[in-house]
């Protein structure tokens, strides 16, 4: 259950309430107030909670005298550990004319790199907490849609023809209804988020954000490239339609895309992982991948298995020699299955072109 209604993420919503004259018991959530100090200074704020609120002192000292919880902001981050708010792609590359090193997220990496071993409780606390608030801004978020996940490896290249499969995959869910999530990463993720964002417009679009994408046809050896590419086909194609990525930066070679409208970028890659299948309520889709995605669908699978969150979700992996012979994750995946309620929520198809009907009979 999403409890939104006593959560303020945004001044106009805080302007909108404490003209009511009551902050008691709301969680105003990275707002800046310093220029509504009358309004704190007016208003209960008994039992509020405010995170990581810039206000006066006059305005600090008020409302925890009410007995508000105050979480001050911290100084010199290059994230904010209590955004209301999920990211996206404009202020996670905000900088990059300047070249991908002098971005957000490269910051907030190399922020990580520094503290994720140095033992400092405030460091990992920190941590935490902005991974709790992008989880709360994701349940937020996906209220009420219908999310299918589409996994795949991140090496996928731009030019390819597996790369464009991905993207009329992404496409075809989108405009079938459903709200495409990824890993948020490059590759295949950036291919499914890449056909959500293009999903609006004529097919023909697709095929020229291809040949715009190829010039830079990997994040290596150039993320600065590689990104600049990706917002000249978003200039292109302004406004592009809805995707969700939650990429992670603990795997700080892979930067987010820029084709998924909202990014829940995480520390944490184990609260990313499950987090992401979790929310995947209409099924999921595996492309051909490495490690990482065949730890996706045996952590798909395990819930499935044992019915942790109901009813089994659809799984659907793609590549049917990929699967069987050179990661034989299917003939495991059905032994699993076998005399389960997941036995008829599991199929392999050889091909993109099969998913949508494959997840609609399924569903």
């Amino acid at each position: 259950m999403v409890n939104a209604d006593i959560e303020i993420e945004t001044l106009a919503e805080f302007d909108r309430v404490v003209a009511r004259g009551s902050l008691s018991g709301y969680r105003i959530q990275s707002v800046n107030l310093l220029e509504r100090t009358f309004a704190l200074l007016s208003a209960d704020t008994s039992a509020a909670v405010f995170l990581g609120c810039a206000m006066e002192p006059d305005a600090s000292v008020k409302v925890r005298a009410d007995g508000a919880l105050v979480f001050p902001p911290v100084p010199d981050l290059p994230f904010n550990p209590y955004r209301g708010l999920l990211y996206t792609p404009e202020e996670l590359f905000a900088g990059l004319p300047e070249g991908y090193e002098a971005t957000p997220d490269a910051l907030a990496y190399a922020w990580f790199q520094e503290t994720k071993a140095d033992g400092d409780v405030l460091s990992s606390m920190l941590r935490s907490i902005h991974d709790d608030a992008i989880s709360d801004a994701l349940d937020e978020h996906l209220l009420d849609a219908r999310v299918v996940g589409v996994m795949g490896g991140h090496a996928m290249a731009r030019g390819g023809a597996e790369y464009r499969g991905a993207a009329e995959l992404g496409r075809a869910l989108t405009r079938s209804g459903l709200t495409v999530a990824t890993g948020g990463g490059p590759g295949a993720m950036e291919a499914a988020n890449l056909g959500a964002y293009l999903a609006p417009v004529a097919d023909e679009a697709l095929p020229e954000a291809l040949e715009l994408l190829a010039k830079a046809p990997s994040f290596a050896p150039s993320v600065s490239d590689w990104a600049r590419a990706a917002f000249a086909v978003r200039d292109r194609w302004p406004g592009g339609g809805d995707s969700v990525g939650i990429p992670t930066w603990f795997y700080g070679h892979e930067p987010p895309n820029a084709f998924a409208a909202h990014i829940g970028k995480y520390f944490a890659n184990a609260t990313r992982e499950d987090g992401l299948l979790a929310r995947s309520n209409a099924g999921v889709v595996f492309l051909p991948g490495a490690a990482g995605t065949v730890q996706e669908v045996f952590d798909s699978a395990t819930p499935n298995y044992y019915e942790s969150r109901g009813e089994p979700a659809p799984m659907v992996l793609v590549d049917r020699a990929h699967w069987t012979e050179h990661l034989p994750v299917w003939p495991l995946l059905q032994s699993l299955a076998r005399g389960r309620s997941m036995e008829s929520r599991i199929a392999i198809v050889d091909s993109v072109d099969e998913v949508p009907d494959v997840l609609a009979s399924m569903t």
